[in-house]
């Protein structure tokens, strides 16, 4: 099953994905329980991501980043679920970063790309707020303008990297009389700012040691030079024209556990016996695996696609509503399959495809849930 090879891999890419590996089997596995435990990992690790260029491989060089394309963004997404590591956010970073490389001033991009790229600001994404998920022209969160600052007020939930991040990218509202036209993008440095307050990380079903948390804004008062471009009331704009990315980088996610589930399956099979013959001499199993492997490799051949449009920058937000929302429902459908091959052992969280099952459900709900990609879809019909 290895002789596909994505079309846009290069030398330059193999290179990248063999260095990236070797790092995450030393530094990241043998982490990865002590950090589903304390639900997070410590900032030292995202210093250490940097130091490889794991973070912002995509970015170009004069601001930090690695100068590459998309490809290498995707393989870290590949490898860090090849480890089975779902405590890490670069995924957030990486989403922020293109924020700042494609709106924000120059200024804005020197002060904190390169950060981002060392692993030095750890990022977040302020949208979701307790009472407003996927309709997010209904924030209530507000920046009102002071003198050289904004006065934050309100609070987020389901923050990712929020335990953590010392650079937060809030969704707010500027002009709060106004819909999608009232919101910008505001970055706020925390350690540099008073009013923020957070919460432990949160526990969830799944992707446990990764820092999710709620955040508070209290009369926090952040300069007017922070809003994004400095200029109002085009946040709204600027996340609609990223949507495409995040979704993509979900849907790199959701193929890579598929295959790794399927990796892993395929060996304990080969091994485990029953009834005196290995679980892979029954037809079921062949037959079950015969069905996913069919179907992972019609995801990865749809990612690729994908992947190759966005390094073309051609890649429209409905094809990337697809990708996200089937990649995601076949991530979860597969990764229950391949639990269920593995018996009662499957059940078990010392077994990898326990973590696989468990973080895939999320897949399906944030990045917009899938009944949200179905809308999107539709509506360019």
């Amino acid at each position: 099953m290895n002789s596909y090879s994505s079309p846009w891999m290069t030398s330059e890419h193999e290179i990248f994905r063999d260095s990236i590996r070797k790092f995450l089997e030393s530094e990241f596995v043998p982490e990865r329980e002590r950090w589903i435990e304390q639900g997070y990992l410590e900032h030292e690790y995202w210093l250490k991501a940097g130091d490889v260029g794991m973070l912002c491989p995509d970015i170009p060089g004069e601001y930090g980043g690695g100068g590459g394309d998309f490809g290498f963004d995707a393989i870290t997404y590949e490898e860090l679920q090849r480890g089975c590591v779902s405590s890490f956010g670069n995924g957030i970073q990486s989403i922020t970063s293109h924020y700042v490389l494609k709106y924000g001033t120059e200024e804005q991009k020197l002060q904190w790309l390169p950060k981002m790229a060392t692993g030095e600001f750890i990022t977040a994404i302020a949208m979701t707020e307790p009472g407003v998920g996927s309709d997010l022209q209904a924030v209530s969160t507000r920046a009102i303008r002071d003198g050289d600052d904004y006065v934050l007020n309100g609070s987020k939930t389901f923050i990712t990297n929020g335990y953590n991040a010392n650079l937060i990218c809030v969704v707010c509202k500027t002009e709060p009389k106004e819909r999608a036209k009232g919101i910008s993008l505001l970055f706020v440095e925390t350690d540099e700012v008073d009013g923020l307050s957070r919460n432990k990380p949160l526990k969830k079903l799944g992707m446990r040691g990764q820092d999710t948390c709620e955040l508070f804004f209290e009369d926090c008062r952040v300069p007017a030079g922070n809003i994004l471009g400095s200029v109002e009331g085009q946040g709204f704009y600027q996340l609609m024209k990223q949507l495409p990315r995040e979704r993509l980088i979900i849907a790199a996610g959701s193929v890579a556990t598929m295959e790794n589930a399927l990796r892993v399956t395929s060996d304990y099979v080969k091994e485990r016996k029953a009834f005196g013959k290995t679980i892979m001499d029954f037809q079921n199993t062949k037959f079950k695996l015969a069905e996913m492997y069919t179907e992972a490799k019609i995801a990865r051949v749809f990612l690729d696609h994908c992947v190759q449009q966005l390094i073309n920058d051609s890649l429209d937000n409905e094809t990337a509503s697809m990708a996200k929302w089937w990649c995601s429902e076949k991530q979860f459908n597969i990764t229950h399959e391949c639990l269920q091959l593995h018996g009662g052992n499957g059940y078990m969280m010392e077994y990898s495809i326990a973590h696989y099952f468990a973080d895939s459900r999320v897949s399906m709900i944030y990045g917009g849930s899938n009944e949200i990609m179905k809308e999107l879809i539709s509506r360019s019909l």
